[in-house]
């Protein structure tokens, strides 16, 4: 259905039947008697079958973790719908200094896996709130595959796939399982320990993977000087951190510089370019005029990444930060 915006905006509002998103919203607009056209998604991660959020309220979010159910501190959840009688196996409680600690209802392994589709994730519970993983981050995970998978390229090679900020290894995982070349870089130790674990756990231990430990911006930059390139490359940058040797990293200064880097390790058969933020304030409007400014053609899609929330047969979805699509 169209509809006037303005004089010089059409808005087309339509659904997909796609699971990688609900909703999408294109914008066409005039530059110069040239229609170009921005698309907006909302990417809802609706597949899993061993993860679930049940339900949130109030600045926090009940989780299913295959039999695990978690009570984490969520501060999107700002609607206060209750959750009902539901006691949860363990609460994660903030600090009003700071941190926090998890409250256990129930006695429960140090760590346990999940599946997804074909691939099997360690779950631990960690002192920040977190458990090694990122669900909404699936429906990346699945885009990034079927490009893998549908890829003929003219040189013949496997496609190669550079993941920065690489955490766990999720993306790392997808990529391997999808017959792609990875390189894994993080700078914490015990998360690359983590993503070797998963890749094991997930029966792609003699996948073509490499892993590093390093500041992402100095190997960004080593990997110009060694004439490296890259068919894909993703990053998933916190808002604040710090390198192995104490590198600074702040997402508000960092992330362009390290973006105008890494777009000339891309490939002359370049396949897509992923940017995710879980950071609140950064829409994703700026992740897509990021990726126009540094990539200067190509075709960009932004959104908002979410999870459906199950309790309650209102359609709400839970949303975990935005992505920021290129692909050629």
């Amino acid at each position: 259905m169209y509809r006037p915006y303005t004089r010089n905006y059409i808005v087309l509002l339509a659904e997909s039947s796609r699971f990688t998103y609900t909703d999408e919203i294109e914008i066409f607009y005039y530059i110069n008697k040239t229609i170009r056209k921005v698309i907006i998604y909302m990417w809802i991660a609706n597949d899993w079958k061993e993860y679930e959020v049940i339900d949130t309220s109030c600045g926090e979010k009940l989780e299913r973790w295959g039999d695990v159910t978690l009570l984490r501190p969520d501060p999107q959840a700002v609607w206060p719908i209750g959750r009902g009688n539901s006691k949860p196996d363990a609460h994660y409680i903030r600090s009003s200094s700071g941190g926090g600690h998890w409250e256990y209802n129930a006695s429960l392994a140090e760590s346990w896996t999940i599946r997804w589709r074909e691939l099997t994730f360690l779950v631990r519970p960690t002192g920040f709130k977190h458990t090694g993983l990122f669900p909404e981050q699936a429906v990346n995970w699945a885009w990034m595959q079927d490009i893998i998978r549908n890829a003929k390229l003219k040189s013949g090679e496997k496609p190669r796939v550079l993941n920065l900020f690489a955490y766990t290894g999720g993306a790392t995982c997808a990529l391997a399982s999808a017959g792609a070349e990875v390189v894994h870089v993080d700078a914490a130790k015990g998360m690359v320990a983590w993503a070797k674990d998963n890749l094991n756990q997930s029966g792609l231990g003699d996948k073509p993977v490499r892993f590093i430990v390093d500041d992402v911006m100095k190997f960004v930059l080593r990997e110009q000087r060694r004439g490296r390139t890259y068919h894909g490359i993703l990053m998933d940058p916190p808002s604040y951190g710090r390198g192995p040797n104490g590198e600074m990293w702040k997402i508000e200064e960092g992330l362009y510089p390290l973006l105008a880097e890494c777009v000339k390790l891309m490939d002359d058969e370049a396949l897509f370019f992923l940017i995710n933020s879980y950071t609140t304030g950064l829409a994703p409007t700026v992740l897509s005029n990021a990726l126009k400014v540094a990539m200067g053609r190509g075709n960009i899609e932004a959104g908002e990444v979410g999870l459906p929330i199950t309790r309650g047969g209102q359609g709400l979805v839970l949303p975990c930060g935005a992505s920021g699509r290129w692909t050629k």
